[in-house]
């Protein structure tokens, strides 16, 4: 019964990626909707593939079920989702203007980080993820759930001025994060020349 029990849970944190890429065509159908009941449903699921983050990195590493597979899935699940969302909020006008910039920002750092992490494979580096990446992806996907929710408005303390607000914020410690990942990556790849 145990070993049945371990094997299970050792596919558990992959099954929860997969899960979390499955719910992304759902989160934009329900955008398409374009009525503010498919946006709060679209707003729970994103939600919901938001925590399966959390859910797969405890899993894996509770149970101790790392496996190469979900090593290489979850980092693209989670580029998946953000970049996905991102886009939506751009196109159906609820990041516009000045507020593209740390859309922007944010989309850049998800390629240059994918790139470097990419490079570094090749040379069997990683980049571990550090508590402040931590951080600025909770923030991050927070901006996002309430812009998805929130009406696209100019009243000072509107919902949509929090979300994008909290955009704003993410983008900062996006460009941190970037920066360090990147300081981080060059050393090691400096130390190895």
């Amino acid at each position: 019964m145990t070993l049945k029990k371990d094997s299970q849970m050792a596919k558990l944190p992959n099954i929860l990626t997969l899960l979390r890429i499955a719910l992304i065509p759902v989160v934009i159908f329900l955008f398409y909707l374009q009525n503010q009941t498919g946006h709060y449903v679209a707003a729970a699921i994103f939600i919901l593939a938001c925590i399966t983050d959390y859910l797969d990195g405890y899993f894996a590493r509770t149970y101790d079920q790392t496996t190469d597979f979900g090593r290489f899935l979850d980092p693209i699940a989670d580029k998946l989702l953000i970049c996905s969302t991102l886009l939506l909020l751009v196109g159906f006008d609820h990041i516009k203007g000045l507020s593209l910039i740390p859309a922007i920002v944010i989309l850049c750092r998800e390629i240059l980080v994918s790139g470097l992490r990419e490079f570094l494979s090749e040379t069997h580096l990683s980049m571990p993820v550090t508590t402040l990446a931590k951080w600025k992806t909770g923030l991050q996907m927070s901006a996002l759930s309430i812009l998805i929710i929130a009406k696209p408005d100019h009243g000072l303390f509107s919902l949509a001025n929090a979300g994008l607000a909290g955009l704003w914020i993410a983008a900062a410690l996006t460009l941190v994060t970037g920066y360090d990942y990147m300081k981080a990556g060059l050393k090691m790849v400096s130390s190895r020349s």
